[in-house]
């Protein structure tokens, strides 16, 4: 699984990664081992300021890191699709999600090109084969 800097996941700046810096987060590691649980994302919520929503949506866009390929421009396409929990893209159809996330790109231009359709593939059959690491 690919680290990344807080800072990197997509929606976090350098004002809510201090926050969560503060909250003794600063990877993407981090935040999956401290927003595993309701309760681990309450207290994490609590000493970082930020939302209950807003630590899970982030941590949901970290768990989709685990995917291979997949980084902070596709998790935000991902998520325009509808995608936004590696449980989620483990009953997604391939095809179909593809031709989603590629006609969403067009409209919204969230990345500079779109995955192909044996790369969602891919990513499909990891979903559903990686071990589960955020409870809802």
């Amino acid at each position: 699984m690919a680290n990344y800097k807080i800072e990197d996941v997509e929606g976090i700046g350098p004002v809510i990664g201090a926050k969560l810096r503060d909250a003794g987060v600063s990877n993407t590691d981090q935040l999956l081992a401290n927003a595993k649980t309701p309760a681990q994302r309450q207290a994490l919520s609590e000493a970082s300021g930020l939302s209950e929503d807003r630590v899970l949506k982030f941590a949901n866009m970290c768990d989709l890191y685990r995917i291979g390929g997949v980084g902070s421009e596709f998790a935000e396409l991902l998520e325009a699709a509808g995608v936004d929990t590696v449980p989620e893209l483990a009953q997604r159809n391939a095809e179909n999600l593809s031709k989603r996330m590629a006609k969403l790109n067009q409209e919204m231009d969230l990345t500079r090109h779109v995955p192909l359709e044996s790369q969602v593939t891919r990513w499909v059959e990891q979903a559903k084969i990686l071990p589960r690491m955020l409870e809802y």
